[in-house]
């Protein structure tokens, strides 16, 4: 068995609870665990010498509006380069991910040389609630602001749950998929009222479409008898 596989063989010995499912990609491991046991179970991984995941390498919320749906049409495309419209509408909801915010954890034992993933899927859209591991790793003081920040996801028990990288005036969570890439106002410095201003946006909503112009004989126009020597 693989280092990979030990982990995992341990790990479901260990947790009888807790753990909604397990997969191995990539030679990594992705645990997803329910909300509920998500402090138990990251003391375990931290405090027990089988997994000593000491170390919290990040924290991220993760979206799956758009998760699997393509809106762009690549790996088929040869000879009539990119196309666009594979699926018209990709504001509905996606029926392969029920639950469409996630909070993932990437853990390292240095003493086993291992590395963990974790994913808590969060069950209600409404109310993106998740425990802050805070007390268990303090190192995830800044990425739970940055997840809370860009997504909009809050953390129990989170001693200063504030924005991190937008302006504390800031409307929406700029890394959801359905938030407009152009944004919703756009900020300026007003010299006569010496402070900042916020404006509807004046930049036109467009889509770009890729072209890929590929020089070989394909592409290049048929001779004619006369351009022939």
């Amino acid at each position: 068995m693989t280092d990979v596989n030990v982990l995992l063989s341990k790990i479901q010995s260990r947790f009888s609870a807790g753990i909604e499912n397990a997969v191995i990609a990539r030679d990594e491991l992705t645990l997803e665990i329910h909300p509920a046991h998500l402090l138990d179970v990251c003391r375990v991984l931290r405090d027990e010498a089988d997994f000593d995941f000491r170390l919290l390498v990040d924290v991220c919320g993760v979206d799956y509006l758009h998760y699997g749906l393509d809106d762009w049409q690549t790996d088929t495309a040869t000879a009539t380069g990119f196309g666009r419209g594979v699926l018209k509408d990709l504001q509905r909801d996606n029926p392969a991910r029920p639950n469409r915010f996630a909070v993932v954890y990437h853990l390292l034992s240095l003493s086993n040389n291992q590395r963990l993933r974790l994913r808590v899927n969060i069950p209600d859209n409404r109310e993106l609630l998740v425990d802050s591991v805070m007390e268990i790793w303090p190192s995830a003081n800044w990425f739970e602001r940055e997840a809370f920040d860009l997504f909009g996801i809050l953390f129990r028990g989170h001693p200063d749950l504030r924005r991190l990288l937008t302006d504390y005036g800031f409307v929406g969570h700029p890394f959801r998929k359905d938030f407009p890439l152009i944004g919703k106002v756009e900020a300026r410095y007003d010299a006569q009222l010496k402070r900042v201003v916020y404006e509807p946006v004046s930049i036109e909503a467009r889509v770009l479409e890729p072209k890929v112009i590929r020089h070989d004989n394909r592409y290049l126009a048929e001779e004619t008898p006369a351009n022939v020597k």
